[in-house]
C-alpha cells in the first residue's frame, strides 16, 4: 500500500497550499478537517489545480475513535498538523477554546499516532511562542518567552508537549516550524485565506476593504514604538511557507529527535507600510481608522530564518510586492472566498 501522509486541518489556508506542494512533490495525501474556519470546496480548488483526487475526511482531531480508523484505513506514516484555532484577539476572548483545540486536540492526535506507530510529525506552530522578543531579529537560539496571548500560549504548551515526547520516546521525529504573518495566496487565484465570520488578520481584513466588502480598515494602535507607531511583523507568502513544509518533511525521515526551524523573510512592515503598498500594486485607496492597542498584540518581530537555510535548503522567495499582488488577485475572483463560485480571473492593476 502506498504511503500516506496525513494533513490535519488540510482544507484551511496554510494547509490548503501545503497539500498542492506535497502532491506536485509526489506525495500522497490524505486531508482531515472539522471545517470550522475552512469550507470543502478549497478540496474541489485543490483537485483542480492538482489534476488528481484529493482524498478527504470531515472530522475532528479530538475524536479518538476516528483518528483509529484513519490510522488503521490508511498506511500513514508521516503527519502535518496545523488543525487549530488562529486568532489572536479571538483568543484572549475564548481561551478555553483555544486550549481544547491546539493543546488536547494534538494530544489526542499524538496518542492515535502511536498507537498506530507514526513517529513522523510536523507541527505548525508560530512566532508568537517568543513572546515580546529581546532582541530582533529572532532566532531559534533565543528561546521561548511568554507569549502575551492564550493562542501564543496554546502553541508553546504545545510544543512543550511535542519536546517532552521526543525526549521521552527516540521513535519521534518531530519538526516544530515557527513562523511568523502569512499572507499571500496561490499564483492561481483558486484558493487563498477565507476565514469563516469576521476575519481577524490584517490582509483579509484590508482585501475585504477593497473589494467593498468593509467600509473601512481599523488599524489598533498608532502609539508603539516602531517606525511609524503601528505593529511590525515579518510577511511571508504562503506558498514559501509550503516549501517549508515539504523541506521539512522530506529532512524528517530518519531524523529522530525534536527539530526548530523559523520560516519568516528576515523582513519586518509596519502596518502602515502594508496599506501603502497594497494601495501601490492595486492602485486601490485603502480607508482606515486608528483604534486603541488590541490586547495581545506585541510591538514587533521578524525573524532569523538562516537556520532552515543551512539545514533545509530554504528560503522565501517572493517578495512584498508577489504578496499583496497574489492577495488582491484571490480576493478580487473570490469576493466571498469559497462561498460563491469563483468569478472570471481579473487583472491586478498595473500588472
Amino acid at each position: 500500500m502506498r504511503k500516506t501522509t496525513l494533513i490535519t486541518g488540510g482544507a484551511g489556508y496554510i494547509g490548503s497550499h501545503t497539500v498542492v506542494r506535497l502532491v506536485e512533490a509526489g506525495h500522497r495525501v490524505l486531508v482531515l478537517d472539522n471545517l470550522s474556519n475552512s469550507c470543502v470546496e478549497s478540496i474541489a480548488r485543490l483537485e483542480q489545480l492538482t489534476r488528481s483526487q484529493i482524498e478527504f475526511i470531515e472530522g475532528d482531531i479530538r475524536d479518538p475513535l476516528l483518528l483509529d480508523e484513519i490510522f488503521s484505513a490508511y498506511a500513514i506514516d508521516a503527519v502535518v498538523h496545523f488543525a487549530g484555532l488562529k486568532a489572536v484577539a479571538q483568543s484572549v476572548r475564548k481561551p478555553m477554546e483555544y486550549y481544547a483545540n491546539n493543546v488536547v486536540g494534538t494530544l489526542f492526535l499524538c496518542q492515535a499516532m502511536a498507537r498506530a506507530h507514526v513517529f513522523n510529525l510536523v507541527f505548525s506552530s508560530s512566532a508568537t511562542v517568543y513572546g515580546e522578543p529581546a532582541r530582533t531579529p529572532i532566532d531559534e537560539a533565543l528561546g521561548t518567552g511568554k507569549p502575551a496571548n492564550p493562542y501564543g500560549r496554546s502553541k508553546l504548551m504545545t510544543e512543550e508537549l511535542l519536546t517532552d515526547l521526543a525526549r521521552s520516546d527516540s521513535r519521534w521525529n518531530i519538526a516544530l516550524l515557527r513562523y511568523f504573518n502569512p499572507i499571500g495566496a496561490h499564483e492561481s487565484g483558486l484558493i487563498g485565506e477565507a476565514p469563516n465570520g469576521v476575519p481577524n488578520n490584517l490582509l483579509p481584513c484590508l482585501t475585504q476593504v477593497a473589494i467593498g466588502r468593509a467600509g473601512e480598515l481599523t488599524v489598533y494602535g498608532n502609539d508603539y514604538a516602531t517606525v511609524d507607531g503601528t505593529c511590525v511583523r515579518d510577511y511571508i507568502h504562503v506558498s514559501d511557507l509550503a516549501e517549508g513544509h515539504l523541506k521539512a518533511l522530506e529532512r524528517l525521515h530518519g531524523d529522530h529527535g525534536i527539530h526548530i526551524w523559523n520560516l519568516g523573510t528576515g523582513i519586518g512592515y509596519s502596518v502602515l507600510q502594508i496599506i501603502r503598498g497594497f494601495e501601490d500594486v492595486t492602485g486601490i485607496s485603502i480607508p482606515y481608522r486608528f483604534a486603541a492597542r488590541r490586547e495581545g498584540d506585541i510591538a514587533q518581530c521578524w525573524a532569523d530564518a538562516s537556520k532552515a537555510g543551512r539545514e533545509l535548503g530554504w528560503s522565501a522567495q517572493r517578495n512584498l510586492g508577489q504578496m499583496l499582488t497574489d492577495s488582491w488577485r484571490w480576493q478580487s475572483n473570490n469576493p466571498h472566498g469559497y462561498h460563491a463560485p469563483i468569478a472570471p480571473l481579473l487583472a491586478v492593476a498595473g500588472k
